[in-house]
C-alpha cells in the first residue's frame, strides 16, 4: 500500500521540501515516499519515449496539435503517478529493500529484482541516501534502467521469434551491425538506412507476411516486379493516387533474414537509373530522401520528411551519443 500522499509530487518544490521534513520524522515513510517519486519518474521517461518514438507516425494525425499533446502530457504524468502509487513495477519496493533493507519487507531482494523486471541492482546507489537525494538524483538511474531492460525484452523476444523486436531502440540495435556493412557501398549514413526501414515497417512491428504467415524481412517496402526471382508476399497497400490515399493489394519481395534485405535495398537503388540522382547525394541524408521521393520511390508526398523526423527522433540521438562514447572510449585506449 501507498505511503505518499496523493498530493506529493516531484513536480512541486515544496512537495520534496516535506519528504525532507519527514525524513527526521518517520524515516520508513519518507523512504517509501522517495522510492514512489521514482518509480513515478521512470513511468513518464517510458510513456515520453514511446511518445516520441511514434512522432513520426503521427505527422498527417487528425489529433496531431499542441493542445492535443499538452493534455496527453498532462493525462501520461498523472497516470505515471498512479502506477507509481500501486507499484505496478516493483520499483519502490527494491529501491527500499536496497537502501534500507531494516524497512524493506520480509521479501528476498531476488524477489523484489524479478518484480522490477530484472532490474540489475547495480545501478543503485551502495550506501543508504537522504530521501531527497534519492528523489533528485533518479533521472539517470531510470535511463540505465529502462535501457537494459529493453535490450533484454528484445533479446528475449528474439531469442523465441527467429527475429522480433520490443522497443524502436532494439529495432535499431538489431539492424545497425549489418547496415553499417551493406551502407558503404551507398556512401549512406547507416542510421539514415535503419531510419528508412524504421518508418516502412513501423520499428519493425508492421512488417510483412507470406502467405503463410512467415516474415518476409521486407525492411524497405520493396514490390516484386517481373525481374524478381525470389520469393514474394502480396499484402493490402496504402498508396497515393492523384494526392488521395487508396487500398490496394500489392505483391512484396521476401527475403531470408534483415541483413538479405538490407543487401537488396542497396543493389536496387544502386543499379537503378532511375535513383541516380539520389544515389550522387548520399552524404546528405535528407536530399538522399528528397531525391528518393521525387523519383517515386513511394507514392506518399511526405515521404522524405517522415523518414527525417525518425532519423532525427530521441531513439536515433541516444545511439549517436553512444557511438560517439564509444568511439571516445576506442580512442582512450589506444
Amino acid at each position: 500500500m501507498s505511503l505518499t500522499p496523493n498530493n506529493v509530487s516531484y513536480h512541486d518544490l515544496s512537495s520534496l521540501q516535506q519528504i525532507s521534513s519527514n525524513s527526521g520524522k518517520d524515516e520508513k515513510a519518507a523512504l517509501r515516499q522517495a522510492a514512489e517519486q521514482f518509480e513515478s519518474i521512470f513511468f513518464g521517461m517510458l510513456l515520453s519515449s514511446m511518445r516520441k518514438a511514434n512522432e513520426a507516425f503521427e505527422v498527417e494525425g487528425m489529433m496531431n496539435s499542441q493542445t492535443t499533446k499538452f493534455y496527453r502530457d498532462m493525462h501520461d504524468s498523472q497516470m505515471a503517478t498512479d502506477l507509481a502509487q500501486k507499484g505496478a513495477l516493483g520499483l519502490a519496493d527494491l529501491l527500499v529493500q536496497q537502501l534500507s533493507p531494516a524497512l524493506g519487507g520480509s521479501a528476498k531482494p531476488e524477489e523484489k529484482a524479478e518484480k522490477a523486471l530484472q532490474m540489475p541492482t547495480h545501478i543503485l546507489p551502495a550506501r543508504k541516501a537522504n530521501a531527497v537525494t534519492v528523489a533528485a538524483s533518479n533521472t539517470q538511474a531510470a535511463s540505465a534502467a529502462a535501457d537494459i531492460t529493453a535490450e533484454a525484452t528484445g533479446a528475449a523476444a528474439q531469442a523465441g521469434t527467429g527475429w522480433q523486436v520490443a522497443s524502436p531502440a532494439d529495432f535499431v540495435k538489431s539492424l545497425l551491425p549489418a547496415a553499417r556493412q551493406t551502407a558503404k557501398a551507398l556512401g549512406l549514413d547507416p542510421l539514415a538506412l535503419v531510419a528508412q526501414a524504421a518508418l516502412e515497417t513501423g520499428w519493425g512491428q508492421r512488417m510483412i507476411k507470406t502467405a503463410q504467415g512467415e516474415n518476409s524481412f521486407n525492411l524497405f517496402g520493396i514490390k516484386a516486379n517481373n525481374g524478381w526471382q525470389g520469393q514474394t508476399a502480396v499484402v493490402d497497400t496504402l498508396e497515393y493516387r492523384g494526392g488521395v490515399a487508396k487500398k490496394e493489394q500489392a505483391k512484396f519481395r521476401a527475403y531470408d533474414s534483415p541483413a538479405h534485405s538490407l543487401q537488396d535495398y542497396v543493389n536496387f537503388i544502386s543499379s537503378s537509373s532511375r535513383y541516380q540522382d539520389a544515389v550522387k547525394v548520399t552524404t546528405d541524408a535528407k536530399a538522399y530522401f528528397e531525391q528518393l521521393q521525387a523519383a517515386g520511390y513511394a507514392t506518399d508526398p511526405a515521404y522524405a520528411q517522415k523518414i527525417m523526423a525518425v532519423y532525427q527522433s530521441p531513439v536515433m540521438q541516444q545511439v549517436r551519443s553512444e557511438q560517439d562514447d564509444a568511439q571516445e572510449n576506442s580512442v582512450g585506449a589506444d
